[in-house]
């Protein structure tokens, strides 16, 4: 803050993100994220910094010719911000609209190498001959292809809608597995105690990836974990067990720390803000979906495949409990070892 009176002297000032960004070289101290928090948080800041999505996209679709990357800006900008105007749409997650992005972008470029300039003259035939043989990347293709004809005909820029003769099939889908107990209890009895604390928190309550970095400190009432759901979930013991090392590590590694969130790092501690998403299963030797596949299927072979059950342990629809109760009845491997992780 003495560095931003400095360069931009004066009272009552707004700053520009850009502005601070651009002065990483006086950033001795790593503050340059924790100003712009501090600044917005006092309604001080003008945020101009274009979003990574925006960034990612403009780099992919530079060498497009007009009016294509016109229309694919038009695409992008509906699918990332909905749209209020008829025919009104929901924003979607930028994840979905980048993968949606990668899946379209071979057949672009395939068009536009052989000289189409527009998306008006796509025809059916044209998106059968650019779908690849590999099932889960056609999917994803025609997933992007739908959405994006879809939005162009809504705002009448083309007339009609080329997908629609193509059936939309589902991507190939793995048969849900188990792990080997080994790597679970490996991961549970980590000497860093925020790889045993997530680790745990998935393979006994099959916690999201996402759930597990947005815990909150006050999520936590007298052992119990309240999620955003609505739904409240009573801590196993050795959850427990592991909830309270971490807390005593955190107290003593940051004991002025603020930050709201259970998990924090070196990053995060000066901050309000979550975890990365990899935290901390990058160094953890295991994925959390994989622990929290290893979970449900283990309640679903203790309950005889009970999927209304399994669906209110762990916030999933009847489809997804289906998937995991299917492998389970049929020809899952049989484990005497022990049970799994719970």
């Amino acid at each position: 803050m003495e560095i931003l009176q400095l360069v931009f002297p004066g009272a009552n000032l707004h700053f520009r993100a850009s502005d601070i960004l651009a002065m990483r070289r006086y950033d001795d101290d790593g503050n340059i994220r924790s100003t712009i928090e501090v600044l917005g948080d006092a309604d001080l800041l003008i945020d101009d910094r274009v979003p990574t999505f925006e960034q990612l996209f403009a780099r992919k679709t530079r060498h497009l010719p007009e009016p294509m990357r016109s229309q694919l800006e038009l695409w992008r900008d509906i699918m990332a911000d909905g749209s209020k105007t008829t025919p009104r749409r929901q924003p979607r997650d930028t994840m979905t609209v980048k993968g949606q992005m990668y899946g379209i972008l071979p057949a672009i470029t395939r068009w536009v190498e052989e000289g189409r300039t527009s998306l008006t003259g796509i025809s059916t035939e044209d998106i059968l001959d650019a779908l690849p043989d590999d099932p889960s990347r056609q999917h994803t293709m025609m997933l992007g292809f739908r959405t994006l004809f879809t939005i162009l005909r809504g705002r009448k820029i083309v007339f009609a809608d080329p997908t629609k003769p193509i059936p939309l099939r589902g991507p190939k889908r793995t048969i849900p597995l188990p792990m080997e107990k080994s790597a679970i209890r490996d991961a549970l009895t980590s000497p860093d105690p925020a790889i045993a604390l997530a680790v745990a928190l998935v393979a006994f309550h099959a916690l999201t990836t996402q759930q597990v970095q947005h815990v909150q400190l006050t999520d936590i009432i007298d052992g119990r974990l309240r999620m955003p759901d609505g739904r409240t979930i009573p801590l196993a013991e050795p959850v427990r067990v592991r909830l309270a090392a971490w807390l005593d590590h955190r107290a003593t590694r940051w004991p002025e720390t603020k930050n709201p969130y259970l998990l924090v790092t070196i990053q995060t501690a000066p901050r309000l803000s979550p975890p990365g998403r990899n935290f901390p299963w990058k160094k953890a030797g295991v994925t959390a979906q994989a622990l929290r596949t290893d979970r449900i299927l283990y309640e679903v072979e203790h309950t005889g495949g009970d999927v209304r059950r399994i669906c209110d342990l762990f916030g999933i629809g009847i489809d997804t409990a289906l998937r995991y109760a299917h492998p389970a009845r049929v020809d899952r491997p049989v484990d005497d070892g022990g049970d799994s992780a719970g």
